[in-house]
């Protein structure tokens, strides 16, 4: 006797139908569609993001006052205020 026949998928297919109802399994079916397809498209910009070099990256340095100023400990001036 085999565990995956037409005639207990049937069976388990009515229960499932009885215990969930077709509303609820229409809304289960879209939402893994829609979650698969995120899926892929994921693994898809994974795959270019792989295949294309990355960026090099732009150095700067700070003007020689502010960097003596934070060399010595001193907090960098910042342009936010604070209002009291």
């Amino acid at each position: 006797m085999d565990l995956f026949s037409p005639k207990h998928l049937l069976i388990i297919l009515l229960v499932v139908l009885v215990v969930f109802g077709t509303k609820k399994l229409r809304t289960i079916g879209s939402d893994l569609g829609q979650a698969v397809r995120g899926f892929k498209e994921s693994m898809k910009e994974g795959e270019q993001e792989a295949e294309t070099p990355p960026k090099p990256v732009e150095a700067r340095q700070l003007p020689t006052q502010e960097r003596d100023k934070v060399a010595a400990g001193e907090k960098a001036p910042t342009s936010e205020k604070t209002s009291v």
